[in-house]
């Protein structure tokens, strides 16, 4: 198949890496893997922050005189199908409804979030199309059961439901952690969500009472100052590794005694599933999108700090139950979570969706 991707939130090819990046990137491969030939259809970034309605006007009139040369390029090249990831509120998908009416092929979403409360407000432009491309597409896969729950309230009768799981972008499972370094956080430092996490992290680590626990932090961002002021009463036990790449971020989970990240907010989180990878045991909180990803015990956010430090304390205390846990969730990882899995899902969702509309 010919298939048409696009990412509006950020491109697969941005200089800066992040975890839509690696998704966007993860997804490409998996058609690939699937026998598809994948075009970026544009690197049209639509992403507004700040709710700034002449920014999202301008940004549809870019758009919009994108369009002539996307729908022809479509034409000649013979797309079958286009694929977006990530279309929401802040970052719709201004491009793909239109070139599929262009070009009769199927219009699938893959991660699309549904917030209709965004529909009055500083963001409601964006969020009306948002809204309205979530309801063009024939299928949309997501990852997660919080975002199912608002898909299947708002879906349109005809459209399809498919579950992909969020998964890393390789074949196999790397080789296992040994288990002797140090903990591990691993985070970008901005306000908000980021920087609640940090501050948990601190107080659960003010609890333990293991003599000699250390933390490496990897992440850097706007606030990495308040973040080294929490860490400052824990002296030389917290290390700033700074922004690490992909490659150095396996190489720390590599020796990770745990991976220590409580998750504030977040989507599910590409770093839990890498540790896991490598049998490296998790600690965070029992949170939507987090419980899809993190497989064992997991304490609720409304009991805090304590129950996180116990856990940090007995996989510290028990390295025989540490690489037992974590080879359960390394087979999980493998079973469900790794690129082929996920190539079959989107190719056989994609298939019975150009099958729908022939």
């Amino acid at each position: 198949m010919n298939i048409a991707f696009y990412a509006p939130l950020k491109s697969p090819w941005h200089t800066v890496p992040s975890g839509d990046r690696s998704m966007a990137r993860a997804l490409i491969a998996a058609l690939q893997d699937g026998g598809a030939t994948v075009t970026l259809a544009s690197e049209l970034r639509s992403r507004d922050n700040d709710g700034n309605r002449a920014f999202q006007e301008k940004v549809i009139a870019d758009a919009d005189q994108q369009l002539p040369a996307i729908i022809a390029k479509g034409r000649a090249e013979n797309w079958q199908a286009w694929v977006t990831y990530h279309n929401y509120y802040k970052a719709p998908d201004l491009l793909g409804p239109a070139v599929c009416a262009a070009l009769n092929i199927p219009y699938l979403l893959v991660e699309a979030t549904r917030a209709r409360k965004r529909l009055n407000g500083p963001w409601a432009t964006f969020a009306a199309r948002a809204e309205a491309a979530s309801d063009a597409a024939e299928t949309v896969f997501y990852l997660t059961e919080r975002d199912a729950e608002a898909l299947m309230r708002d879906a349109p009768r005809r459209q399809s439901l498919v579950h992909l799981r969020p998964f890393l972008n390789t074949k196999a499972l790397p080789p296992r952690s040994s288990l002797t370094g140090p903990m591990l956080s691993v985070g970008m430092m901005r306000a908000g969500d980021k920087l609640a996490t940090y501050l948990l992290i601190a107080d659960t680590l003010a609890r333990l009472r293991h003599p000699d626990w250390r933390l490496d932090i990897v992440g850097d961002g706007p606030v990495r100052g308040r973040v080294e002021d929490m860490m400052a009463p824990f002296g030389s036990k917290v290390r700033f590794l700074g922004r690490l790449d992909e490659a150095e971020v396996q190489d720390t989970i590599a020796s990770a005694r745990l991976l220590f990240w409580p998750g504030v907010n977040e989507a599910f989180g590409m770093t839990y599933l890498e540790a896991q990878a490598a049998g490296v045991p998790v600690v965070a909180q029992d949170r939507p999108g987090v419980r899809d990803v993190v497989f064992g015990p997991a304490p609720p956010p409304r009991d805090g700090p304590d129950p996180m430090a116990d856990m940090l304390e007995h996989w510290l205390d028990n390295k025989d139950d540490a690489t037992a846990h974590g080879e359960k969730a390394r087979r999980t990882i493998e079973d469900r979570h790794l690129r082929p899995t996920a190539t079959e899902t989107l190719i056989r969702g994609i298939l019975d969706a150009v099958k729908a509309i022939a």
